[in-house]
């Protein structure tokens, strides 16, 4: 019976461990499109603002991975990096507030809630 229990638990670390680089290793289309994906679901969104939502999320995404890619060379995020990064959420979170009715835009800061406790509790966020 230990055995089962540890080839479970075992199974279930390799598949996280998996769905995990699969989040990190996605190109900004892909995280684009998943994202809008989950804001469509908790949001509602009609055809017009999913392409919105598309479109911000992928600029933002491209600004993002563009920022990751200088990191690496010089050893992790600095201050300044960091501050650049806040920046970007923050002016997508403004444009999105233009995008979503004040009733969606409620849900989409639930949502945002959501997947910061997610990140805090090593999840990554919701698939």
């Amino acid at each position: 019976m230990k055995k089962i229990g540890f080839l479970l638990i075992a199974l279930m670390m390799g598949t996280m461990a998996s769905m995990a680089q699969n989040w990190q290793s996605a190109t900004p289309e892909e995280m684009a499109k998943r994202q809008t994906d989950q804001i469509k679901e908790k949001c509602g969104l009609d055809k017009d603002q999913e392409k919105k939502v598309y479109d911000l999320s992928l600029k933002s995404g491209k600004e993002m991975a563009k920022m990751r890619e200088e990191m690496q060379g010089g050893g992790g995020p600095s201050d300044e990096m960091r501050a650049k990064m806040t920046k970007i959420r923050e002016d997508q979170n403004k444009e999105m507030k233009k995008i979503l009715t004040a009733d969606q835009y409620v849900k989409y800061e639930k949502y945002l809630e959501e997947r910061r406790a997610a990140r805090q509790q090593g999840g990554g966020g919701p698939r």
